[in-house]
């Protein structure tokens, strides 16, 4: 039984190790296909695994206690082990209220652009090496062209299937585009645009009375977090510190 116990133990902990892994490989395919922040979603599913591989393992010591001395414990490792049950069921039904995105998730046919093999690039992208890159570059100047006319990063919750319908493009060749050929993932992509146009917006002295939340969800984001993240990696000040920043220079 003990041999069994410690067999079942480390499949478990493999299990976890594997959850962690495939947890890592679709962050960076949500990044990759969706504009809206997801490391919130990412650290709450990270945390909900250790939360369950530690009651896990508090099951696994009032278990070795049976084979012991200590059998006095077990009434008492029962009643902490049903109060943290009741504790992670309530959060997990109170976060997955708050969070609905947390249900949105990406399906399983989508994979990273690195994983691609030739096979799955369209023909446009794998003709002869001259006329590809004058494609690329047509393609290229097309989408930002579309981006700046046409806004499609002011929908929070832009995803590249999304946009793919609206430039009228595979969905596999503008990730091949985007992700590969103008080596940015799709979040940071769009959110460049975003960025662009709240520093437009904080600098125009007509909307100052806008503040940085309402001028975030004006410009197609969805958090103060991430907002104030992709402003200062594309600033390297907060809005606040460009906003003054600009206020003195007028």
């Amino acid at each position: 039984m003990i041999i069994f116990q410690i067999m079942i133990e480390m499949q478990y902990f493999l299990y976890v190790i594997m959850i962690i892994s495939l947890l890592k490989k679709y962050k960076k395919i949500y990044l990759e296909n969706n504009s809206f922040s997801t490391n919130f979603v990412y650290k709450w599913l990270f945390q909900i695994t250790i939360v369950f591989a530690i009651v896990h393992y508090f099951g696994t010591f009032k278990n070795i206690l049976r084979y012991t001395d200590y059998h006095q414990l077990l009434i008492f490792v029962n009643g902490f082990l049903e109060i943290i049950a009741l504790i992670a069921i309530s959060w997990f039904v109170l976060q997955s209220l708050k969070y609905s995105d947390f249900f949105k998730g990406i399906t399983s046919e989508l994979e990273l652009v690195k994983g691609f093999t030739k096979t799955h690039i369209p023909k446009t992208l794998i003709q002869e090496e001259n006329n590809n890159d004058s494609i690329i570059n047509f393609q290229v100047e097309m989408l930002k062209k579309y981006m700046i006319e046409k806004k499609p990063y002011l929908d929070t919750s832009l995803s590249l299937q999304n946009l793919a319908s609206q430039v009228n493009m595979p969905a596999r060749e503008l990730s091949i585009l985007v992700n590969s050929n103008m080596n940015m993932r799709f979040f940071d992509f769009v959110n460049q645009y975003r960025i662009e146009n709240a520093m437009e917006l904080l600098q125009n002295h007509s909307k100052s009375d806008l503040t940085a939340l309402e001028i975030l969800y004006k410009v197609g984001f969805n958090s103060k977090s991430s907002f104030n993240t992709a402003f200062k990696k594309h600033t390297s000040l907060t809005p606040s510190e460009y906003r003054k920043t600009y206020s003195k220079i007028d």
